[in-house]
Formats: C-alpha cells, sequence, structure tokens
C-alpha cells in the first residue's frame, strides 16, 4: 500500500519492450535507502516490483497487462517520473489508501492558474468517474489528490506550488495520459452494496440514494 504522497521524481534510463512486456530501469537515488530483491515502488502511480537494483537506479518488470491499462509505456528515455517507496506500518498517512493498481488512464483536458495554484481538469473513464466525488480523494500518477469539482465526464484538481515542484503533473501538456486509481473505499462499498442495488432496504437506503449522497 502506498500513500499517494511522492517522495522522489525518477528518470528513465531504458525502456526494452518485447511481446512478453518490457524492462524499465528508473534512475532514482531518493527512493533506494534500504530497498532490497522485491520491494514494491509506485512508479506514477502503479506498483513494481524491484527485480535488481544499485545505489542509483532499480529495474522492474512490466507485463502486457501494466503496458495496456497504464501509461508506463509511453514512458521514453529521459522522461520524469513520480516515486514512491510501500508505506510501513505505524506511520502517518499523509494522503489516502492507494493500492498502485491502476484503474484507468485519464487525459489531461484543461489548466487555468488561480492565485499560486493551477486548476488541471482530466477526462476519465466512466469506470473511474463512478467512483469520483467531490471533495473525495483520487490517486493521479500516484499522487493523491482532493476533487475539487466534478461532473459526469471530467473532474479537477486544484495543484498548490510544492505539488508542482515535487511531483511531474503540471509538466505535462494537455492531451497527455495519467495513470487514476480511485479511491479504495468506495470500490469497497460498491461491491458490499450490490446484491441490494435492485431492491430497497428497509429503511429506504439503495444505491443512487448512496450516489447522490456522494457515498459510493
Amino acid at each position: 500500500m502506498f500513500s499517494g504522497i511522492v517522495e522522489a521524481i525518477g528518470a528513465v534510463r531504458s525502456l526494452r519492450k518485447d511481446a512478453k512486456g518490457a524492462r524499465i530501469t528508473i534512475e532514482a537515488p531518493g527512493v533506494l535507502d534500504g530497498v532490497e530483491l522485491g520491494d514494491s515502488i509506485a512508479l506514477n502511480g502503479v506498483c513494481v516490483t524491484v527485480v535488481d537494483f544499485d545505489d542509483r537506479k532499480f529495474e522492474a518488470d512490466l507485463s502486457v497487462e501494466t503496458l495496456r491499462r497504464t501509461n508506463l509505456g509511453e514512458l521514453a528515455v529521459g522522461g520524469r517520473c513520480n516515486l514512491e517507496r510501500a508505506m510501513a506500518l505505524g506511520e502517518r498517512l499523509g494522503g489516502h489508501l492507494v493500492s498502485g493498481h491502476v484503474d484507468g488512464v485519464g487525459r489531461i483536458r484543461g489548466r487555468k492558474n488561480e492565485g499560486d495554484s493551477i486548476w488541471l481538469t482530466f477526462e476519465a473513464p466512466v469506470e473511474v468517474m463512478r467512483y469520483v466525488v467531490y471533495k473525495g480523494s483520487i490517486a493521479v500518477d500516484g499522487i493523491s489528490l482532493t476533487v475539487a469539482a466534478c461532473d459526469g465526464e471530467t473532474f479537477s484538481v486544484s495543484i498548490i506550488p510544492h505539488t508542482s515542484e515535487q511531483t511531474t503533473l503540471t509538466e505535462k501538456k494537455d492531451g497527455a495520459a495519467v495513470n487514476l486509481e480511485a479511491d479504495l473505499i468506495g470500490k469497497y462499498v460498491e461491491k458490499l452494496l450490490a446484491p441490494h442495488a435492485d431492491s430497497r432496504s428497509r429503511d429506504g437506503i439503495t444505491m443512487e440514494k448512496l450516489r447522490e449522497q456522494g457515498y459510493a
């Protein structure tokens, strides 16, 4: 599990693809303290496993499924990426619970400046938007962000200067792909309530009412 608080920005040193997937090498001295083979690192919000490393870089294997469902296959040598090591039990949870399992790929559809902040608007697949709620949490390229506005097809976030400086998000151009992971809690709530979705419970609570109130 991760928190969505980016620890360092890494750089792609190689990306070798074949029919079976890919092997990526990331220069990342800022997240390699205490690393061991088999450790998990979030790479642009994607949980990858360290299969080789030295004091300045690590390597990870990317499956065909990962390349298909994320933006990692679009990374180029020299490109920058957000990195976070897995949480340790007992640490403060500064963002929200992030699994590193991407739900879908979105696109940047607009931006505007507001004071010192930058508003970014994203277009997202319907399977992600169903869990997006106003003032709820979402992970974008591994960054824990608060939803500042949303409608049926897009949502917006406000990026403060610290987030701009410590992540790659505002470097991306309009139309760029981003990895999206919806709040884990919402998905569990929907799963638990699914058997009752077509009928009212004794107290009148329905899936539609929960969605209207922002609970599902």
